[in-house]
């Protein structure tokens, strides 16, 4: 068997859909299980929806992702380049190839040139419809003479080059997630493959380029399924060797629709930038449409890889479900060491105006144990200011539970003990933040709720959250007795 060789081949309209990061996926880790190359290839022949700077976005969505391109278009010292011996990969800067093949096709009957007007082809559609018809193309210059053809564009006519199927013949093709498929060319059309401004379609330069790419296996999403049988007769027009279909079923929001921006985020762009871990995504996305042959959900790149199997791959779509996205990224936030965990966090904590270096710097220690506190409360990066509050916002009780705590009979002897404990140190180390709770104890009475109750919702404002012992150290004696002085007057 020749090397397995798959290909990524986005169009630059806009930052990274997760759908498209979904199939850049599947298709590395199809790759890598069986040893094979992996391509980024641009498609960027409709010049009309380019975005600027879509590829550079591209490549480093998937960069993040942990996709590594073997080929094609990559990104060194800042700048866009292309490494391999199949280049370029970028459509537009391969028109003379496409010109070539398409040339072929027309000399040998495969192709025609057709001088239909955009308005002609308009009223056709109307009436098809009208008539309750697929609109598709009547064939109306078919069979107009090849030296009639050249002598109208000599002329100056306008005109587009159209696949010339055979009529009322069976195309067949096995598709890896769907089985064997067959249709029949009267219900297809005579597609488009290049167009006026010179430029080919996707139907054309996908086929050119794919073969001479070395492509062995087409993964990509199931909306080009119903284009694969033109594409199944162009290999067979030029004689070349069919490659291996995977058609992948969407990805879908609640509703089962498209994922689509209507409904909020959809580039991987937009999970970066809520805190979503690479590792969590790639982990959560493989999930969404395949399912491995154990019960296991927590994957990494390399188990991926090692588990895979197209045969898996579902028929329908997959929802994306943002809860389940939550929980598996929470399992990989709760790797990361608390350095980690910190150098991630800090941008979205800077942003709220917690932190900035120099409190880092100064304050590294308690950074970093603010990390851990919080650790495993965070789905995401971004909830690290909202877990952070007890620390940094202006003490305040608003919850009705812990109000209750701090009218509630053991209240006054545990802030009273509280206070005491504190007049005995100068500043909170973390064995004193250790063993205070027992010295309340041991000088009160009091234990079990109705010590750690009233004592969170006097230094915290409410009764839930992090460790109590972190929050001691964190806060520090003097902010501590701020709050025990502010809590007493929730007491009356």
């Amino acid at each position: 068997m020749s090397e397995v060789r798959v290909r990524f081949a986005p169009s630059p309209t806009g930052y990274l859909h997760i759908g498209g990061l979904r199939t850049a996926v599947y298709n590395y880790l199809y790759a890598k299980q069986n040893n094979g190359k992996f391509l980024l290839r641009i498609e960027d022949t409709d010049q009309t929806r380019l975005v600027e700077g879509a590829i550079e976005n591209l490549i480093a969505s998937l960069q993040w992702s942990g996709v590594e391109i073997d080929e094609g278009v990559l990104m060194e010292d800042g700048k866009v380049v292309q490494k391999g011996e199949c280049g370029p990969y970028i459509q537009s800067e391969r028109l003379d190839i496409y010109k070539k093949y398409v040339d072929q096709l027309i000399e040998e009957g495969h192709a025609y040139y057709c001088f239909c007007t955009k308005e002609r082809l308009d009223n056709l559609r109307e009436g098809q419809k009208m008539k309750g018809q697929v609109p598709r193309y009547d064939g109306l210059c078919r069979n107009i003479p090849l030296d009639e053809a050249r002598e109208r564009i000599a002329n100056g006519e306008e005109y587009v080059v159209r696949l010339k199927l055979p009529h009322d013949r069976d195309i067949k093709f096995r598709d890896e997630v769907r089985g064997d498929i067959v249709i029949n060319t009267n219900e297809m059309d005579d597609q488009v493959l290049m167009k006026s401004d010179g430029f080919p379609t996707y139907h054309l330069a996908v086929v050119v380029d794919d073969h001479l790419m070395g492509i062995t296996h087409i993964v990509r999403g199931e909306e080009w399924l119903p284009s694969t049988p033109k594409h199944v007769y162009l290999y067979e027009a030029f004689g070349w060797e069919q490659p291996t279909y995977v058609h992948l079923p969407g990805v879908l929001n609640s509703d089962h629709k498209k994922l689509s921006k209507r409904q909020g985020d959809v580039s991987v762009e937009d999970f970066k930038g809520h805190g979503y871990l690479p590792e969590g995504l790639v982990n959560y996305l493989a999930l969404v449409g395949w399912s491995p042959e154990s019960n296991e959900e927590l994957f990494t790149m390399e188990e991926l890889i090692e588990q895979f199997n197209v045969k898996r791959v579902a028929k329908t779509g997959g929802v994306f479900d943002k809860k389940k996205l939550d929980w598996v990224n929470s399992h990989y936030m709760k790797k990361l060491s608390r350095e980690e965990l910190g150098e991630l966090a800090f941008p979205y904590m800077e942003k709220a105006g917690y932190v900035n270096k120099e409190f880092v710097e100064n304050n590294k220690e308690k950074y970093l144990v603010l990390m851990e506190t919080i650790q495993d409360s965070l789905d995401r990066l971004e909830q690290a200011p909202e877990q952070s509050t007890f620390l940094f916002e202006e003490y305040k009780v608003t919850e009705e539970e812990a109000i209750e705590q701090l009218k509630g009979e053991t209240a006054p002897d545990v802030i009273q003990g509280l206070e005491e404990a504190l007049a005995e140190v100068d500043e909170i180390d973390q064995e004193f933040a250790k063993g205070l709770m027992k010295k309340v104890q041991k000088a009160k009475g009091v234990k079990g709720k109705n010590l750690f109750m009233p004592a969170r919702a006097a230094m915290t404002g409410n009764v839930h959250g992090p460790d109590l012992t972190s929050i001691i150290y964190l806060l520090g004696k003097e902010e501590i007795l701020n709050r025990l002085e502010k809590a007493k007057s929730y007491m009356n």
